[in-house]
């Protein structure tokens, strides 16, 4: 597998490119939330996993803004599926993540954008359209763009698991037996919450929170929240401590230290 090693005006470009598509994708999702008359499907036979005409023409609008400004990249975006490309960079979209939440009002879903190659997370965003806040991490920058203006991001350190904060969207994800873990660490922590979806990783890139547990992941969903924490200082792995790059069982924490004592209690789930 191949890492690519980028030029200042190839990060440059890739930069601009998110955030165009980031601005495109407010647009269209900004247009949609709290309506009344809000098309919803679910994307299951039995059960409720909801898409709306917002999560694809969000898409969409991303889709062509990279396609412009970034045609020999590939496209990778939850709806419309895989685009081919040669430079060897792969851009992973989720144009509502939370649909849940979005269809229910509630402000805490995000568009998340992610530009990969075959090895690591070059640059992450996370962008709340509604409270018009955007995080963004990759080459050397960890910022927040929101209401308070302009914000370095920065993880918590030096906290342990008996004083973290941690989220979690369980019960709606994941088996029994990843909450069962879940609930193992959970219990040891001072502070619970519940939800969220990816403004959780948003707020532990910016040192509100300590720890993220998730299960049943795809990639789309972790790799915009990688680019950002990662840039922040805080670190993604799975529940064994390799690579999130690919999803699945997802802890994201703010030290080595406090991964390192959550993983003791997820390790054997």
């Amino acid at each position: 597998m191949t890492q690519i090693q980028l030029s200042k005006a190839d990060q440059a470009s890739l930069i601009e490119t998110a955030h165009a598509a980031a601005d495109a994708a407010r647009v269209v999702t900004l247009a949609y939330f709290r309506g009344t008359a809000l098309a919803t499907e679910s994307k299951l036979k039995t059960g409720f996993d909801p898409v709306t005409v917002a999560d694809r023409a969000a898409e969409q609008e991303m889709r062509k803004v990279i396609s412009e400004m970034r045609p020999d990249d590939a496209i990778h975006g939850e709806e419309f599926g895989p685009k081919s490309g040669t430079s060897g960079l792969t851009w992973v979209l989720d144009p509502i993540d939370g649909t849940r939440g979005f269809i229910s009002g509630t402000p805490t879903w995000g568009v998340l954008i992610a530009c990969r190659d075959e090895v690591q997370v070059q640059l992450g965003v996370i962008d709340q359209p509604y409270i018009g806040e955007r995080f963004f991490g990759g080459f050397g920058q960890a910022s927040l763009t929101g209401p308070h203006g302009d914000e370095q991001l920065s993880v918590r350190k030096n906290v342990a698991l008996k004083d973290a904060i941690i989220f979690t969207t369980f019960p709606e994800v994941g088996t029994e037996n990843d909450r069962q873990a879940f609930e193992n660490v959970s219990k040891k922590c001072k502070l619970t919450r519940f939800g969220m979806d990816c403004y959780a990783y948003a707020l532990l890139a910016a040192g509100q929170v300590d720890l993220v547990i998730e299960a049943g992941l795809q990639p789309y969903d972790i790799l915009g929240p990688i680019g950002v924490i990662e840039a922040a200082g805080g670190l993604v792995t799975d529940w064994q401590g390799n690579s999130a790059i690919n999803g699945g069982r997802i802890v994201a924490a703010g030290s080595k230290s406090l991964l390192d004592e959550c993983l003791a209690h997820l390790k054997n789930a």
